[in-house]
């Protein structure tokens, strides 16, 4: 048996046995965690996924891909060009199990990736003054308010109100956050928000780094 399973904006097919190097995930060797996003599994398909269904791994290690050389080049007046250097964060993982059905019942940690996690630890950092202020919330039918301390993130060409609230819903509420995304960073909010390539085509990481100062 065989199983369609999507992490990190990506899909694999797996059955037991089988070793993949997946985006960067939050745990540690040794440790069995749990995708729950199968899109098949069987001869069960989703809509979009199975309910009930998941994917046991064992973590074997946190490794890096090979590295990827990027160049771009502008061809205007004042011309520029610019090469960068990178390698993927990646996590090794062997599938232990498919499960077909009870999945929520199994007690097993899910599978995280590390920017959500870090971004979730962010925010349950920042969370404590909103409670603390809790007495003083606005009248219900008004947006709740940022936690306390948080960047004006409609300051980042193209987002207003919506996207904002998007991006706290998931824990960033900074530019210094945003400004230390790497591009793995990028692809699993691209996909996680279905912000659609909104990220690099409108330049949020360097627009990050000039307003965090």
């Amino acid at each position: 048996m065989f199983a369609v399973m999507k992490t990190g904006g990506k899909q694999y097919k797996v059955a037991a046995g089988d070793i993949l190097r997946v985006e960067k995930l939050a745990a540690e060797a040794g440790e069995t965690v749990q995708f729950n996003d199968i899109l098949m599994i069987g001869d069960k398909v989703g809509t979009p996924v199975v309910d009930g269904a998941a994917v046991q791994a064992e973590v074997i290690d946190q490794i890096k891909g090979d590295k990827v050389i990027n160049f771009v080049r502008r061809r205007r007046k004042h011309s520029s060009k610019r090469t960068k250097g990178h390698r993927q964060q990646l996590t090794l993982v062997k599938i232990t199990e498919l499960v077909e059905n009870g999945a929520d019942k199994t007690g097993v940690k899910a599978a995280i990736g590390a920017a959500i996690a870090s971004a979730l630890a962010h925010n349950a950092g920042g969370a404590a003054p909103a409670k603390a202020a809790a007495p003083k919330a606005a009248a219900p039918t008004e947006a709740p308010a940022a936690a306390a301390g948080a960047d004006d993130l409609k300051q980042l060409s193209g987002v207003g109100p919506a996207l904002e609230k998007k991006l706290h819903a998931a824990g960033v509420t900074s530019f210094a956050q945003i400004a230390a995304w790497g591009p793995e960073d990028i692809a699993e909010f691209d996909e996680k928000l279905s912000f659609k390539g909104r990220i690099e085509r409108e330049g949020w990481v360097d627009q990050a780094k000039k307003l965090a100062k």
